[in-house]
């Protein structure tokens, strides 16, 4: 894989996750990039394995899927324009394409009628035992500032994640950068997406963006208003942690979620300690309207 290309593409990523209701054109999209719109087409598929289109539809009806289940307050017209869609009809039919069921019936039981898809892996099975018998912790309220970060994309969710942690802290030793400010991004709820399809973002802070990407780039991690939830555990506790807090704390919270990313900062990194325990603040970002 040209790295350029990775690079360019990463670029358009960035613009996405950064906002999914913003309006995300491929012409845009295609600016960014700093390639024709036609040849965009055709690197983006190369480099993710889908169009720009189907990416763009399934991150924002993934987003749905979590709005609908924890957004009680909110209408499916509210949701749909929130994600990026003008019409409910077309929300809908989308909607029904990619979870088999309308968004009306999913708010009800769909989400519930099947069992985590991370209850496949045995270790997240079993983190999931141990995180339903604790107590749920009390998050602050606090303001975060926008991040820059050195990332790299990783797409699945195991332990082979830490390839993409040894890959930042190599390049962090060859630039002479301090890797010790780790933070991840979660694109993905694998309550219901695949562990192998859940999208993962690895990423030290920096102090500004970077002058030359390559397999490591920079982007800035949008700050704002966020629940800041501190969690402690082993590999395969952290999955259940986040589920709960999205079943259990958000929909009684009084707060919406927003639709710029979540965010972990990590104190203990549980894919790169030997004992493979984690100590972190997971940031959900929300808001009273």
């Amino acid at each position: 894989m040209d790295y350029h290309q990775r690079s360019r593409i990463n670029n358009v990523l960035y613009a996405i996750h950064k906002d999914i209701s913003a309006e995300l054109t491929a012409k845009t999209l295609a600016d960014v990039a700093s390639y024709s719109e036609q040849h965009f087409h055709r690197i983006f598929r190369q480099v993710v394995g889908e169009s720009v289109h189907q990416y763009i539809r399934r991150t924002r009806l993934e987003h749905a899927a979590n709005q609908l289940i924890f957004e009680h307050r909110s209408s499916v017209q509210e949701i749909a324009e929130k994600c990026g869609f003008h019409s409910v009809s077309s929300f809908s039919h989308a909607f029904k394409q990619l979870f088999s069921v309308s968004p009306g019936a999913w708010r009800s039981t769909g989400s519930k009628s099947s069992e985590p898809p991370y209850l496949n892996d045995p270790e997240i099975a079993a983190g999931y035992q141990r995180v339903q018998s604790r107590e749920l912790p009390q998050p602050d309220i606090v303001t975060l500032k926008n991040q820059p970060v050195a990332y790299v994309r990783h797409q699945g969710y195991g332990r082979n994640i830490r390839q993409a942690w040894q890959t930042l802290q190599a390049w962090a030793a060859s630039e002479g950068r301090n890797s010790t400010q780790q933070i991840a991004l979660h694109h993905s709820n694998p309550a219901w997406v695949p562990l192998p399809k859940c999208r993962y973002v690895a990423c030290i802070g920096i102090e500004k963006p970077l002058t030359r990407s390559g397999v490591v780039n920079s982007m800035v991690i949008p700050g704002g208003v966020h629940a800041a939830f501190r969690l402690e555990g082993c590999y395969g506790d952290l999955l259940p942690y986040l589920s709960r807090i999205m079943e259990e704390w958000l929909p009684q919270s009084g707060f919406k979620m927003q639709t710029t990313p979540a965010l972990v900062c990590y104190e203990k990194n549980h894919f790169l300690a030997e004992d493979a325990h984690f100590r972190l603040v997971f940031n959900l970002p929300v808001s009273l309207m």
